[in-house]
């Protein structure tokens, strides 16, 4: 890659946004950073990114804190020994639009590194520009369905999950038609090994020490309950266009081969390299070409050992849920989605058990598609409007069903 490629990074404070600046600051002859948002909770980190990235536009979330990133800037910039006329403040969008509003402008790569349903209207907006999208926010290609994949362009969209990276490069070794299987890798969490009547007095803070990575507060619950596994079968079958029933997932603790293609005469393709989402991430900025040193690559000359175990279904139901939101389609993906994030918070506050995560969001989805509230809608029926709809009705009935558990 030798031209510059203008970046506009989504969930810029967040751990894929930080881990992408790191990637960024030590190449700025390749990148250089359009735009920024943030939810405003990290406000110092913010603005330690507006100084030294220089982005045109920062988007906030939260209106409340554009002062504060003002001052952070003007405090920061004297510690560094700036004069006040110095700082260039970047133009600041607030509101809750205004990662989708930052979406929509001009730039090559737009990185949605967004937490949950909230990054489904940026990446729409990104896929509309016809910007190049390197989607870590799994959970908008999730609820959105068929219509994210409908209104995006060939290649337009970059995986930058691990896993669905890997499945991105060693699809490179075949044709589509002589795919069998993809076969998606988990670490198997904090509680591998564990039975379900192992799991029920799990607390949020053993949940919280994932084994292999470091990652935000939801990804890693969701990683503990392997929640997180069941919203990327369903995003490998949308990215990748295969039917739910060839995504095999296999339990893999090293964390070291990220995914695998098997291939119609009995070929398997691995991608493997160290836990590092720099890889990823460089390569969803610069796709279809590699970033040179995006990260360190397997030492070889080290002895070590790579298991593969199969997945305990009964204790970690939510892989299985999952596929089956997915062969539903329609609303049911953006149901299952919702629901788990209105009960992982609960579960973080102490109002939900462990297994009660998994099990509610199964009974709110079972209530869904049996017609209470609004209905389940079909893929054709789909609309944003309905996306958001179902979206707004899980949270609530999980928070109802939460709390009658409570009483």
């Amino acid at each position: 890659m030798t031209n510059q490629r203008s970046v506009i990074l989504l969930g810029s404070t967040g751990s894929i946004g930080t881990q992408a600046v790191d990637v960024i600051s030590t190449r700025r002859d390749q990148f250089r950073v359009v735009g920024l948002s943030a939810g405003g909770s990290d406000i110092k980190t913010l603005a330690a990114q507006v100084l030294e990235l220089q982005p045109e536009v920062v988007a906030l979330a939260r209106p409340t804190v554009v002062q504060d990133l003002q001052l952070a800037l003007y405090a920061q910039a004297a510690e560094q020994g700036w004069n006040k006329g110095d700082v260039k403040l970047p133009k600041i969008i607030a509101g809750p639009d205004a990662s989708t509003e930052l979406a929509a402008m001009p730039a090559d790569v737009v990185l949605n590194g967004i937490t949950g349903s909230a990054g489904l209207l940026p990446t729409l907006a990104t896929l509309k520009a016809g910007t190049t999208l390197a989607l870590a926010n799994k959970e908008s290609l999730v609820i959105g369905g068929r219509l994210v994949t409908r209104a995006a362009a060939p290649d337009q969209i970059v995986a930058v999950d691990s896993e669905h990276s890997a499945f991105a490069q060693a699809l490179r070794a075949g044709r589509k038609d002589e795919v069998r299987k993809l076969v998606l890798t988990a670490s198997g969490g904090p509680f591998r090994g564990r039975s379900r009547a192992e799991l029920t007095d799990v607390t949020p803070d053993q949940a919280m020490a994932h084994p292999t990575w470091a990652m935000g507060r939801v990804i890693t619950i969701n990683s503990s309950t392997l929640v997180n596994k069941g919203l990327e079968l369903l995003e490998a079958g949308l990215l990748y266009d295969v039917a739910l029933d060839a995504v095999q997932v296999v339990v893999h603790p090293q964390s070291i081969v990220h995914s695998m293609v098997e291939f119609f005469d009995g070929s398997t393709i691995a991608q493997v390299s160290p836990p590092d989402m720099r890889l990823p991430i460089g390569l969803g900025l610069t796709w279809p070409d590699r970033l040179e040193n995006a990260a360190q690559p397997m030492d070889w000359t080290k002895a070590g050992q790579w298991t593969f175990e199969p997945l305990d279904n009964d204790a970690f139901p939510a892989v299985e849920l999952a596929r089956h939101c997915g062969q539903l389609g329609g609303s049911a993906p953006a149901v299952f989605n919702a629901a788990n994030e209105e009960c992982v918070d609960a579960f973080c506050d102490g109002r939900l058990s462990f297994l009660g995560i998994v099990d509610t969001v199964a009974a709110v989805v079972d209530d869904h598609v049996n017609g209470v509230g609004d209905g389940h809608l079909s893929d054709d029926q789909l609309s944003v409007d309905g996306v958001l709809a179902a979206d707004a009705w899980a949270r609530a009935r999980a928070a109802e069903r939460i709390k009658g558990a409570a009483a």
